[in-house]
């Protein structure tokens, strides 16, 4: 990135903006290709490309268990590597939110909030889609996390990125 951060994080109205391009895209493990497929990860992965026209890093292949066999909880270093760690954990639109499906278990799911009830996320079996931030999701929130601040004179592209 170039020139000054204009903000402590990138600017909601573009997060979300971008995260509603990819409704539609089908579930794709691994992928993080716009239209063509993507899960959880690559969506979160592609719109922070298109934000800082560049990937941030390249994850290892993964497999579906990934959050049960290795002991660590990869997806939370990763979003703490890459994105701003939101403390205050009140939920904003442009938010990327991490999910531990079992309380004992990594966090293993991410979501770009649309606003405080509503997120784009991609489930197995079904294409990205802006979904209700039910209950049932709100009870297996792990992190809160923002983009970081889009740089003077980055610009967007539409490449995919890895989050490691």
């Amino acid at each position: 990135m170039t020139g000054a951060p204009v903000s402590s994080a990138a600017p909601a109205d573009a997060v979300v903006a971008l995260a509603r391009g990819w409704i539609g895209t089908p579930y794709h493990h691994q992928a993080a290709l716009k239209g063509v497929g993507c899960d959880c990860l690559g969506l979160v992965r592609g719109v922070y490309a298109e934000l800082f026209g560049r990937a941030a890093a390249t994850p290892p292949p993964y497999a579906a268990d990934w959050a049960e066999s290795d002991g660590r909880d990869s997806m939370m270093e990763a979003a703490a590597t890459h994105l701003v760690a939101r403390a205050d954990r009140d939920l904003r639109a442009g938010d990327v939110v991490l999910f531990r499906l079992k309380p004992h278990l990594a966090a293993k799911h991410a979501a770009i909030l649309t606003g405080a009830a509503f997120m784009i996320h991609a489930v197995e079996g079904a294409p990205v889609a802006e979904v209700a931030l039910s209950p049932w999701w709100r009870r297996r929130i792990a992190g809160v996390f923002a983009f970081p601040p889009i740089s003077i004179g980055t610009s967007a592209s539409s490449t995919s990125l890895s989050l490691d």
